[in-house]
């Protein structure tokens, strides 16, 4: 009688589940004979065996100890350097957008602090006095108020670096309210946890 496909799929499991029968009862007899008159090496003892059901160890490594690559082994500052001075880099950019039609030029430079240079300091209060720019801000009674994200490292050297920084601004006047924002080359020049802007440039006119 021809079985159907089916039928032989069934027999087929039955052989394989008798001939792995078979086969368990004639090895694992023989192993167990074997293993009951093998002698125990001198050189292992009970505690140096692994269980056989204990788990392979789980090894886990993070992605510096993966590349084994310190970057800052090749560079003239440390991560805490580069840490310190773009916080200087923000806190100045954030208050170079930041001034208010009622203050003055010492008192716009002076909220700066020690973010900044004597030099720098010097040109920045000349640029806040133009004319134009001093009555424009007045007239509209300007009042603004900034932001600043790093948006890159450009250039440094064992006593400098140069960000790029794309400083926002929030500006309210008598005729509205404008935001806009324009990237910078901003550079700090010192060392350690002691950093001072020095320039700052547009992003496409320096600061290299």
């Amino acid at each position: 009688m021809e079985l159907s496909p089916r039928q032989r799929s069934a027999v087929f499991v039955v052989v394989v589940i008798a001939l792995a029968a078979l086969g368990y009862y004639l090895v694992v007899p023989a192993l167990t004979h074997a293993h009951g008159h093998t002698a125990a090496s001198p050189a292992a003892s009970p505690s140096a065996a692994a269980p056989e059901s204990a788990p392979a160890p789980t090894v886990t490594a993070s992605a510096a100890d993966a590349s084994g690559v310190n970057i800052y082994a090749w560079l003239p500052f440390t991560q805490q350097d580069l840490a310190a001075a773009s916080a200087v880099v923000v806190r100045f950019s954030i208050d170079y957008n930041t001034f208010t039609y009622t203050e003055s030029a010492a008192d716009y430079i002076g909220a700066m602090g020690r973010l900044i240079t004597s030099q720098l300091a010097i040109t920045l209060q000349a640029a806040y006095q133009i004319p134009g720019v001093a009555s424009l801000r007045t007239s509209q009674k300007q009042v603004s108020t900034g932001t600043a994200v790093i948006n890159s490292l450009r250039a440094f050297g064992p006593s400098s670096m140069t960000f790029v920084v794309t400083a926002g601004q929030r500006l309210v006047t008598a005729n509205g309210t404008i935001s806009g924002s324009t990237q910078y080359a901003v550079t700090v020049t010192g060392s350690g946890a002691s950093w001072q802007v020095s320039d700052v440039e547009l992003k496409s006119a320096g600061n290299t």
